[in-house]
């Protein structure tokens, strides 16, 4: 089939079942709505999966469909075309968007099935689908930047979809304004490569990036990668602009699934990812990236061990997981950022997918404090949900084992990485355990808590089908990401995700042989950090449940700046928003209301009262007129004779 066409249908399908429950938004039925958008999505999938094919039969170092559908903009030597393509870093992510995507579409005809806005609400879902693939698949930087833009809009719809509720309300507004922070510094980034280059078309960008690397920080590739990073710390969450991520879990629970954990928040990966030659030679940028998603695999790890809300903790699950990616890609390990950035998509939408069914199951709670024991009432969520929990963990040999395994190992050996990067990312790795299994073990096993008014119950066909594939692809989805070091003890099994990504990713620089011995070390420690802190969560909240309140008083002032989260909300609005308000409301009173509104005041009163003096002269009297004149006429011939 023609590439062109098949590119159409890839992007367009989504657009069009958007459009048609928009129209039909006075109608909402669940099951027709919900089946419109699924199956636009659906057919994205398949067209993904077509070109995905195409581009396997291609030679390795040729891999690339390219469509130009119109010129878009012209302007003397600036020219955009509405042009889309795929390659090995842009299959991967719409294979993920529309595959994924599918799985919650369905998923969300059974958890929004009683919602009165359940029409408008997959229209939404659709409507950011088009948009994230107008991101990954576009060939310039502005194309990308509409896509860009449309996910942030979409995000602030959907986050927002009870905007009855203020709270609800406000959480979309943080997201929509913290992301246009970033978007900001991505605008920025934007105006100095296409100064550095004269060209916004990624391809050419890429093959300008020169062969040696940047020294300056006030180089322009520094710069213009810098800005481009700091919009990336707004879509996908990192310090400093995390803060929106988790508020947003105040949108329906497939909403999170969506945009917070398998697609929007992976859009700054992808772009670095998608940029990569710019990027690797400009080292001063690489260790800032690092450093900045070290430090936010950690930071957001600590917080979600005192989190009580099911979604809360996943949310800041997601931030850590989001920081490993960036810890990949900072130390140049393109490759694997992208394997985890896929592999995260599949268990942490399936965990995410797990807590709709479990906060469906329990009437709408999602305080882990009063469930407990669910195991017995929801075996399918149970087991779906035990196999993302392994995977995030880190035990092989689950999805999440490999691609964590490749971050720590490669933030030790690459000359970008360095053994404090690495001590940092088992730290983080040890957290995620012991919250994970935290989470787990309240939500399923050990005592029931749940509410003698509330029954729970296994949720419905349409949404623990999902649940069973996901759970899947978290057993088997890294499998296609096997290490070599593991792979030739296994009888050389190649690593083909390695393989596949190697024509379109730079390698780090000055990078030498690795000692498998020490890979060896390095990942049974992680393993071991992994199990043992997973076990001592399972003895504390299981075994001996009130273990952890004894140890939380006896750290209580520590206890609480953690649980609320080390006061960075509070910071902000201390430092920056509140002042802000109030330096706006000041200069409002002096400058509009007391400066401008007075002079328009003044200005208004003078045209007035001069139009009242002629308005007087006009009365329409014939008398007065000739009187007028005549005086006139005196007047001039006075002026005339005593000349």
């Amino acid at each position: 089939m023609d590439h062109s066409l098949l590119m159409a249908i890839l992007l367009l399908s989504p657009l069009v079942g958007f459009l048609i429950n928009g129209i039909r938004y006075k109608n909402p039925t669940a099951n027709l709505s919900g089946g419109i958008a699924t199956a636009a999505v659906a057919i994205s999938f398949i067209s993904s999966l077509i070109l995905v094919a195409d581009l396997i039969g291609m030679p390795a170092e040729a891999r690339k469909i390219h469509v130009s559908f119109f010129q878009w903009m012209a302007v003397d030597s600036f020219k955009i075309n509405a042009a889309f393509y795929i390659d090995q870093i842009s299959a991967i992510m719409i294979l993920v968007i529309t595959g994924v995507g599918s799985l919650i579409h369905l998923f969300s005809i059974g958890y929004m099935h009683h919602d009165k806005g359940v029409t408008k609400y997959f229209a939404y879902l659709n409507l950011f689908v088009f948009n994230m693939l107008i991101l990954v698949l576009g060939d310039s930087l502005l194309t990308m930047f509409v896509g860009w833009e449309g996910v942030g809009l979409c995000s602030y719809l959907l986050i927002g979809f009870w905007f009855s509720d203020k709270e609800k309300a406000a959480a979309g507004m943080k997201a929509f304004i913290t992301n246009r922070v970033g978007d900001a510094a991505f605008l920025l980034g934007m105006f100095v490569l296409f100064a550095t280059f004269g060209t916004l078309n990624i391809q050419e960008m890429n093959a300008l990036a020169p062969t040696t690397a940047e020294a300056s920080w006030l180089g322009a590739i520094t710069l213009g990668t810098l800005f481009l990073f700091i919009g990336a710390t707004g879509k996908s969450a990192q310090i400093p602009l995390y803060v929106w991520l988790p508020d947003a879990m105040a949108g329906p629970t497939p909403v999170s699934a969506l945009i917070h954990a398998a697609t929007m928040v992976t859009a700054g990966v992808y772009m670095i990812v998608r940029l990569n030659p710019l990027f690797i030679v400009a080292p001063n940028t690489m260790m800032v990236i690092a450093i900045i998603g070290a430090l936010t695999a950690v930071f957001a790890a600590s917080i979600g061990i005192t989190q009580w809300d099911i979604k809360k903790v996943l949310a800041y699950s997601t931030v850590s997981q989001l920081g490993y990616m960036f810890l990949a890609v900072g130390v140049g390990a393109f490759g694997a950022g992208m394997f985890h950035l896929m592999t995260h998509a599949f268990f942490k939408a399936l965990m995410f997918l797990g807590s709709g069914s479990v906060i469906h199951a329990m009437h709408e709670e999602q305080d882990i404090r009063k469930m407990g024991g669910l195991k017995k009432y929801m075996p399918i969520t149970h087991m779906t949900f035990f196999f993302g929990w392994v995977a995030i963990i880190g035990i092989p040999p689950f999805a999440g084992f490999f691609s964590k395994d490749e971050i720590l190992w490669m933030s030790f050996h690459s000359p970008l990485g360095s053994p404090a990067l690495w001590v940092l990312g088992a730290i983080g790795a040890a957290m995620t355990a012991f919250y994970m299994t935290r989470l787990m073990c309240l939500t399923f096993w050990g005592k029931s808590r749940v509410p003698k008014s509330v029954h729970p119950h296994e949720s419905p066909t349409l949404m623990t089908i999902p649940l069973i594939v996901l759970g899947i692809l978290s057993v088997v989805g890294g499998w296609v990401g096997i290490p070599e070091v593991i792979g030739h003890s296994l009888g050389d099994i190649p690593n083909l995700l390695e393989h596949w990504l190697h024509p379109v990713i730079k390698p780090i620089p000055n990078l030498t042989e690795a000692e498998h011995s020490m890979e060896w070390m390095l990942m049974g420690v992680s393993v071991s950090l992994a199990t043992i802190s997973a076990f001592i969560a399972y003895h504390f909240y299981v075994k001996s449940p009130e273990t952890p309140e004894k140890i939380a008083n006896s750290i209580k002032p520590l206890y609480n700046l953690i649980s609320k989260k080390y006061l960075v909300d509070e910071l902000y609005f201390g430092t920056i928003i509140n002042p802000l308000i109030n330096g706006s409301k000041r200069l409002w009173m002096f400058i509009d209301v007391n400066f401008i509104d007075k002079i328009t005041y003044v200005i208004s009163d003078l045209v007035r009262g001069g139009g009242g003096v002629v308005r007087a002269l006009q009365t329409g009297n014939l008398q007065q007129y000739a009187m007028l004149i005549g005086i006139g006429i005196v007047i001039a011939l006075s002026i005339i004779i005593m000349r």
